[in-house]
Formats: C-alpha cells, sequence, structure tokens
C-alpha cells in the first residue's frame, strides 16, 4: 500500500515538469532540462545565446511533430511531416501554441477586426438586428406581408382604377425578344415598356443598345371589397412574377411599390436580405464594387504623368513617355498639336487646357498623320489618350508592365465607400444611428463604450437577437483593453502593425479561446510596449497561466524575469560559446548567481548615464504641421549630430511621424521615391544633410541563398580576393567562378545551394548534404584555390569572429566583417541562411552593412527599435557602434521603449499623452534630465527611476 502511494507520489511529481534531455539543436550543447508546468517560465540570455534553438526549434518543434503523427499517414501525405528535433527525448509535453512575431499576414484584407472575430461578430449583428435605410431617400425600409399590401391597397385605393404590376426587367440593356415571347406563352396580353403600356405582339422587341424598364401588366381592377377574392389573387401571381415586388399605377400614371423585402416606399429601391457576408468587404456580396472592398483605388492623375509641367514634351514633360524619340506616338502628338496650333517644343504649362486634356484622355477627330513606312502618305487616326492607355495596360498588361504603371499612379481613398469598404446597401443598415463602417473606424476604448449600455438603445425583438452576440463581442473588446491595445481601430490592417502588436493581437484571441493545458510559447512579446502597459502584458500572461497553462516567453525584459515563476538563463556567451544553461531557477534564486544576466538585474553592472550630452552641430531639421493618423499638427524640431529619441505609450503616433511622415520624405528628397508621405505642412534644414538611411527588422532574404555575406556585400570582396590568387589566374578563374549562384564554379549537382531536397511521402521531406559536394556548395575545381590554406566555402563557414582574425591584413574586407562583429553578431557564420536569422539579428545585419559605408558626416540614420532581441549585454555594444556615429557628426534618431537606450541619448522627444485619438502630441521634447522632471509624461515616470 505505502510503495503504491509512493510511486503514485513520484508519476504525479514528474507530471508537473517538462523535462528535456539531450537537446543539440544548432549550437545547443546536449542540455537537460526540467521546466515547471503551468508556471510563466522566462527563457533569456545573450542574442544567439540559444533561446530560440531550445524554445522554437526544440520544444515546439517536437510538440508540432507529435500533432503531426496523431493523424493518419493518408492524412499526413497532404500536410507535409515536420522533421524531428536533435533532442534525445521530452517527458511531460502539452499541445503547442507558437505566438511569434514573424507570422502577421501581409494581406491587405487582413484587418485587426478580422483576426479577433469581433467584426465577424458585428457583421451577424447587424444582419440580423440591423435597421435598413434607402440610401436614395433616407426613409427606413419596410417589409410587408401579402395580408398588409392587400390591406393598404383597400385603405389607400378604394374604388379607383389600378393597373397591377409585376416588375421582371429593371434598367438593364437588351432586346428581350424571348421574355415577351414567354410572357405572351403565359397568357398575359399586356406589358409596360418604360413607362408604356402596349400590347404584347408575337416577334415584339426593344432596342438591344437602350436601358430598359419592364412590368408584366397582371390585372387591371378597381378597388372594390366585392372584388377581394379576385384581387388578392392577382397580387399573388404579380408577386410571384415580380420575385416579391409588385407595383400598382393609379389613374393618374403614379406608381406605389410594395415589396415582401425591405422596400423603401417611395422610389422603390429595395435590398435584398441581409446575411453577415453582406458586410464582409472580402465577400463580393458586400465588397464596395468600385475598390474591391479594398476602401483605396490606384489612380493615374495629370499629376503623376507631368510632374514638372516647365519641362516641354520633346524634354520629358509627360514622365511614362521620356524624351523624344522618332516613334510613332510622339508623331501623333505632334499632329495633335500641330491640329490646334501648339509646339511640342512647348513647355507643357504653357499648352492650353483643353489641348494637355485631350493629350491625357484622348479624343474622337481625327487627324493626320505623316507614314513612316510610306513616306508622302498619311494615315488618319483617332487618339485614345495616355491616361487611358495606361489603364487599359494596367488593366491586362503583364506584370513588368503593370509594375512599370504603378510608378504614375496614386493611392486615393475610394470615392464611392469613402474607405469604408463596403457596398452602399451595407452602409445603410444601422443600429443606433451608427454604421458598421463607422465602428471599425473607431479605437478599442470608444467602440467598448458605444457596446457599453447598447441594450437600453435597442427595443425589444433587437435585445431578444443581440443577446449572446453581445456577450462574445464585449468579452473580446476586454481582452484588447486588457492587453494595452486600446488605440487601434477594428479597420487597421494587420500589415500595419509592429511585430509586437501583431504578437498581442494574437495573444487576447489565445486567451478568448479559453484552453487549458496547452503550452504556450511568445517571441518577446514586449517589443514596441512602452513600461507603462508592462504590466497589462505581464498581467494578460499570468491570466493564461492561471487558466491551467504553461507559458514560456523568450525575454530580455527585466519586469517580465521578475514578475515570472521560473527563470532560465542560457549562455555564457553567443553562438559556437552560448548554448549551455548558466542558471534556472525561481527569479529569487537567479539573482543570488554569478550570471551576466543576474548583475544587470540586481544593477552591479549597467549602462552608465554619459557624464555629458553632446551639442550636436548646432543645425537642425525642422518639418512643420504633420497631421497624418492621429499627429495633432505636430511640429518636430530635430537638432542634429545628436542621438534623438522618439518615445511614447504604443500608438501615440510614432510610426506616423516618423516612418510615415519624416522617412517617405527625406527619402522623396534625397533619392526621388514614389512613396508619399502624410500631410505636412513644410520642412526647413534638408540643406544640412546629404543621405538617409532606415535600418528595419524585415528579413535580409526570404530563400537560403542569401546570407550576411551576400547581404553586407563582403562576399563580392571575398570573391575578387579569391580570383587575384595566383592559382586562380593560372586557372583564368573570374569573380562568378566563386559564386554559388551562378553556373561555373558551383556543384551543378546541387545548383550551389548545399543540401539536397528529397520528398518523401507521408513523411516531411528530408533535407540532405549533397553527395558531389559534400554541403561545400562547390566543384572540387573551385575548392582547390586556396587562401592562407582555407577555400571559398570554408570562408562561407567561419563566424564572424573567426573571419576578423583570418582577414586582418585586408582592409576592405575587414571593414566589413568587423561592424558586423561590433554590432554583436560575432557568432553568425558568414554564409549562415537568411532565413534562421531572427527579427533582431536581421536588423542588425543591415545596421552593420549601412555602418560600414563610408559615412559622409551628415547622414541621417533612422532606427526602429534597434533592441530587439538584445540582451542588456548586446545594448551595450549596439551603443558604442551609434555613439561612433554620432560622433563624427551623423544625426541617429531612434523610436525605443528601452529606458538604457533613452537615458543615454542626447535629445527626447516624447509623444503622448495617450495612445489612439488622446495621442498624437508632442508632450515633451529636451534632454533627459529635462524630460524625467514632466508631470504629465508617462516616459518620465521611468526615466526618473533610470537616471536616479
Amino acid at each position: 500500500m505505502h510503495t503504491s502511494s509512493m510511486s503514485d507520489l513520484l508519476i504525479e511529481k514528474k507530471e508537473e515538469l517538462i523535462e528535456i534531455f539531450g537537446a543539440r539543436e544548432h549550437n545547443l550543447k546536449n542540455i537537460d532540462l526540467a521546466i515547471p508546468r503551468n508556471k510563466l517560465i522566462v527563457l533569456t540570455g545573450l542574442s544567439g545565446s540559444g533561446k530560440s534553438s531550445l524554445a522554437f526549434d526544440t520544444i515546439y518543434a517536437e510538440g508540432q511533430r507529435r500533432y503531426m503523427e496523431s493523424f493518419s499517414a493518408y492524412a499526413r501525405s497532404f500536410l507535409g511531416g515536420m522533421e524531428r528535433p536533435d533532442v534525445d527525448k521530452i517527458n511531460g509535453l502539452s499541445p503547442v501554441i507558437s505566438i511569434e512575431q514573424k507570422t502577421t499576414s501581409k494581406n491587405p484584407r487582413s484587418t485587426v477586426g478580422t483576426v479577433t472575430e469581433i467584426y465577424d461578430f458585428m457583421r451577424l449583428l447587424f444582419a440580423r438586428a440591423g435597421v435598413a435605410y434607402s440610401y436614395l431617400s433616407g426613409h427606413k425600409m419596410v417589409r410587408q406581408t401579402e395580408d398588409q399590401i392587400i390591406e393598404q391597397l383597400f385603405e389607400n385605393f378604394r374604388d379607383k382604377k389600378l393597373y397591377i404590376l409585376a416588375p421582371v426587367v429593371k434598367g438593364r440593356k437588351g432586346h428581350y425578344r424571348e421574355l415577351f415571347e414567354q410572357i405572351r406563352k403565359m397568357g398575359f396580353s399586356k406589358v409596360r415598356v418604360d413607362g408604356v403600356v402596349m400590347e404584347v405582339q408575337p416577334k415584339m422587341q426593344v432596342d438591344r443598345y437602350k436601358i430598359h424598364d419592364i412590368e408584366i401588366v397582371v390585372d387591371r381592377i378597381v378597388a372594390d371589397e366585392s372584388d377581394r377574392f379576385r384581387i388578392s389573387q392577382s397580387l399573388k401571381t404579380a408577386l410571384q412574377h415580380g420575385k416579391g415586388i409588385i407595383m400598382l399605377r393609379d389613374e393618374e400614371g403614379n406608381i406605389h411599390h410594395f415589396s415582401k423585402y425591405l422596400m423603401d416606399p417611395t422610389t422603390g429601391l429595395s435590398y435584398d436580405e441581409p446575411a453577415p457576408n453582406t458586410f464582409s468587404f472580402n465577400s463580393p456580396y458586400g465588397a464596395c464594387p468600385t475598390c474591391n472592398g479594398l476602401g483605396v483605388t490606384d489612380e493615374i492623375t495629370k499629376e503623376s504623368i507631368i510632374p514638372d509641367p516647365s519641362l516641354s514634351i520633346t524634354r520629358g514633360g509627360i514622365a511614362p513617355l521620356g524624351e523624344y524619340r522618332d516613334v510613332w506616338i510622339f508623331k501623333k502628338i505632334e499632329a495633335i498639336l500641330k491640329h490646334y496650333k501648339c509646339s511640342i517644343s512647348t513647355p507643357i504649362a504653357k499648352l492650353p487646357d483643353e489641348v494637355v486634356d485631350i493629350l491625357l484622355y484622348g479624343d474622337k477627330v481625327e487627324v493626320a498623320v505623316d507614314s513612316v513606312k510610306y513616306p508622302g502618305t498619311k494615315w488618319h487616326t483617332t487618339f485614345e489618350g495616355i491616361v487611358n492607355f495606361l489603364q487599359k495596360q494596367q488593366e491586362g498588361g503583364t506584370e513588368k508592365i503593370q509594375d512599370w504603371i504603378s510608378e504614375f499612379t496614386i493611392t486615393k481613398t475610394c470615392p464611392d465607400c469613402d474607405g469604408f469598404r463596403l457596398k452602399k446597401e451595407a452602409l445603410h443598415f444601422k443600429i443606433d444611428d451608427k454604421h458598421i463602417g463607422q465602428l471599425a473606424e473607431m479605437d478599442i476604448t470608444s467602440l467598448g463604450q458605444w457596446f457599453e449600455n447598447l441594450e437600453e438603445r435597442l427595443d425589444e425583438r433587437q435585445n431578444t437577437i443581440a443577446k449572446e452576440v453581445l456577450k462574445e463581442i464585449r468579452k473580446r473588446i476586454g481582452f484588447l483593453l486588457d492587453i494595452g491595445l486600446d488605440y487601434l481601430s477594428l479597420n487597421r490592417p494587420l500589415r500595419t502593425l509592429s511585430g509586437g502588436e501583431a504578437q498581442r493581437i494574437r495573444l487576447a484571441t489565445q486567451i478568448g479561446t479559453q484552453l487549458v493545458g496547452v503550452l504556450y510559447i511568445l517571441d518577446e512579446p514586449s517589443i514596441g510596449l512602452h513600461q507603462r502597459d508592462n504590466v497589462k502584458l505581464i498581467k494578460a500572461l499570468q491570466d493564461l497561466r492561471d487558466l491551467g497553462n504553461t507559458v514560456i516567453v523568450v525575454e530580455h525584459d527585466k519586469d517580465m524575469m521578475l514578475a515570472a515563476d521560473f527563470v532560465i538563463d542560457i549562455g555564457p556567451g553567443a553562438g559556437r560559446h552560448g548554448g549551455q544553461i548558466v542558471a534556472a531557477g525561481t527569479p529569487k534564486e537567479i539573482l543570488d548567481k554569478d550570471s551576466l544576466t543576474a548583475k544587470y538585474l540586481k544593477g552591479t553592472v549597467n549602462i552608465p548615464v554619459p557624464e555629458k550630452r553632446r551639442k550636436g552641430s548646432g543645425e537642425s531639421l525642422i518639418l512643420k504641421g504633420a497631421s497624418g493618423n492621429n499627429l495633432k499638427n505636430v511640429n518636430l524640431k530635430l537638432p542634429l549630430g545628436q542621438m534623438i529619441c522618439v518615445t511614447g505609450v504604443s500608438g501615440s503616433g510614432k510610426s506616423s511621424l516618423i516612418h510615415e511622415t519624416l522617412y517617405p520624405l527625406l527619402n522623396q528628397h534625397f533619392y526621388k521615391s514614389k512613396k508619399e508621405p502624410l500631410p505636412y505642412k513644410g520642412i526647413d534644414g534638408l540643406q544640412h544633410l546629404d543621405k538617409v538611411i532606415e535600418v528595419d527588422q524585415s528579413p535580409i532574404g526570404r530563400t537560403p541563398r542569401s546570407n550576411p555575406a551576400t547581404y553586407t556585400g563582403v562576399f563580392t570582396d571575398i570573391r575578387a580576393l579569391f580570383t587575384e590568387l595566383p592559382e586562380a589566374k593560372i586557372r583564368g578563374y573570374k569573380p562568378g567562378r566563386f559564386s554559388f549562384n551562378v553556373k561555373g564554379g558551383r556543384c551543378e549537382d546541387c545548383e550551389g545551394a548545399g543540401m539536397k531536397l528529397i520528398e518523401m511521402d507521408f513523411l516531411p521531406d528530408v533535407h540532405i548534404p549533397c553527395e558531389t559536394c559534400k554541403g561545400k556548395r562547390y566543384n572540387r575545381e573551385t575548392l582547390e584555390v586556396r587562401f592562407k590554406g582555407k577555400s571559398i566555402s570554408d570562408v562561407l563557414d567561419m563566424t564572424v569572429e573567426q573571419a576578423v582574425e583570418f582577414f586582418e591584413n585586408q582592409p576592405k574586407i575587414l571593414r566589413k566583417i568587423k561592424t558586423l562583429n561590433d554590432v554583436g553578431l560575432g557568432y553568425i557564420t558568414l554564409g549562415q541562411h537568411a532565413t534562421t536569422l531572427s527579427g533582431g539579428e536581421a536588423q542588425r545585419v543591415k545596421l552593420a552593412t549601412e555602418l560600414s559605408k563610408k559615412d559622409t558626416g551628415k547622414t541621417f540614420y533612422i532606427l526602429d527599435e534597434p533592441t530587439t532581441g538584445l540582451h542588456f549585454q548586446d545594448i551595450e555594444h549596439l551603443l558604442q557602434v551609434l555613439n561612433k556615429l554620432v560622433d563624427k557628426g551623423n544625426t541617429v534618431l531612434i523610436i525605443e521603449h528601452n529606458m538604457d537606450i533613452i537615458k543615454v541619448s542626447d535629445h527626447i522627444i516624447d509623444l503622448g499623452p495617450e495612445g489612439g485619438a488622446l495621442g498624437g502630441q508632442i508632450v515633451t521634447e529636451g534632454s533627459p534630465e529635462k524630460v524625467a522632471t514632466h508631470p504629465k509624461s508617462h516616459t518620465a515616470r521611468f526615466l526618473k527611476e533610470e537616471l536616479s
């Protein structure tokens, strides 16, 4: 008895742990680890130490694989299998759900509303409880039963002569020969065509190119009670032929409409029965036909085709045509201008407006054009207009032509639906005087308030219908508010959200599903989150844990670590120097250890606040009157030659101001880019800069063929070095010989991939090293050329650290590789596949690429949260690099929430005070010391603690 209860206890104990034995994925050094279940666990460590390898490539991959294994072999053949991660075994694993950053949809049809399902419930609510209004008269639409129609007929038209009409054609072209024949065969003798009653004749037809309204004259009656039976039979017949709609024509010729469906009694406009897809912009039943439910249209405008009217047509004034050449189109234009007594070499601004319109939109008048093929003869031809020609090509041209035409298009809000994305009918179903598009525009806070006491504003029928739906909507809105996304609106496209925002939306959706016994793995959910909202995020994760789930978070945030139940620190270094468990335990136990993370948490090691702030160059860049999205006419003054931090709570307008107004504006000025900035009034100080560089977190490449060496351009220099070697010269090798992307030097068996893909039915595709080149990517002859004993393939396998030593006497190559090392990427290999780099790593590869270029001292750098994926130690490395840039006179602008970066910057611009509609203003600006004293700034509260 005693022993069995003892073993039960042991089993119970075991079940409370997830045990991992011998994990060797990527750089993990054969680690064994026990993680408590149903707790909040934080995985931390230097960038590249192996956190993601453990969390995603081992635990998640194994959980996914086991789930796949549960399907039949037949089902697995469609799904493709999963590779077994390199681990001996994992015990106690639950079903896993990963919430990463890279999984956001780039589809313009995915919005916050569709992902959180709030919009789907709202569609249901409007379809079942919405009140319809006519878009012609604004009157409320009515439905009538047959009995009601009969009652109204006797009430309003007693003893009057009436025609009962059944509409069969409404506003359509055609000759309708067959329809008239059909009507005749059904035994009707009269029809009303375009308002005129006529007899039905054999072989009768109407003008097929005109628009017609045709009604069958079902009966001519006098509204007399004694004829009630006949009248009701005729109405039934008319409703049957008119598909639920009838018209009555009285003695004066006035028409009265009646319908079993929704109908406007004054104009006769009728709507289809509403269904949820009537309100979906992704369905042909609901989407606005002009913009196909996207809310915006691409227009070719006069301004985009004639960017500079001071040029003449010969000098390239019409952008798509370029400068004058001896071709047909210019001959045609010349002939048109001659016809209107103008010259092709006159500046476009001086040509009469009507002539410019003819050039753009065409003219039906024929003009005579000299023939090139048959001199002395003339062609008589009309001109369709440049805009019309481009539009035709845009719809039916090749992809290349469409890309070229997109240079001359401007994206505008759709004029028909005003950006609401829906058909007219859908926007005239209302609840409490609001249509669904207006609700989708509100931020979540206002939306929550609107739904708050909605029952009081609905009638009894609506309340009965809406009860359950409202419960679901409120629940989901509550989750978004809890997680700090109160400033988003439902119509915000998912692709415009930052990685952290998208991750938190998926987190809110997951909490909403109320699953139990699941293992959640999150990748840095605090990205893009202000310290103030961190508390909300931690609370959301704890709620997920309290439901009975295990939550593993890969994170560098101090607050998150201290709030966790269990912390695992991986290290001690990055890449080959990492992959071991440095410390594991409760936050309290971790603080007693001597690991690098513990030192930063305790504050024994920290990033020092600089003694004095840089003064800068004294020049400024001033952006005036920025008013896009939620910006409230902001005037932004950026002191040049300093490190500037733009801060503020999530949704306060940082991205709108910097990414969508300032960057496109500078980009247009220096590089003539096409992207239009958000509205602003003016900008001063551009003369003090000579280039702008933005470093964001998008991947450096989507295929395994791109890698840090190719992206930074150092591979070109390395290939040039190999080409110069005596052995290569003797053999006559050119740089292409050392590329794995072109024929010549690469292994042709695997086409330079180094791997071969073997497709396995029922099992995952297997990548095996190519047998011919053993994974080296090149053929034997190429590998015989060696520099310091290393082949080109050996160089690609080197880590950045090794390469720095190896190329120490090659200044051109060393400069590029050294910057990779300086930004803390010493652990990645030069040939590492771009697809295996994290968002933060990709961003630092880009940063290194920009840093290795010769800076001019007048460069303006824009960085978006460069601390993503960085440990405290890595942030210190990053700051050294950024400080070097600023010390040379360049300006570095950083959008950031990380206090370590904010406290060392020279100048802070704090936006707010809140997110969404309550944000969009500059709350305070100046040195960190000045900003920290501001009473209303959320950033100031946390900055004060850091500086003290």
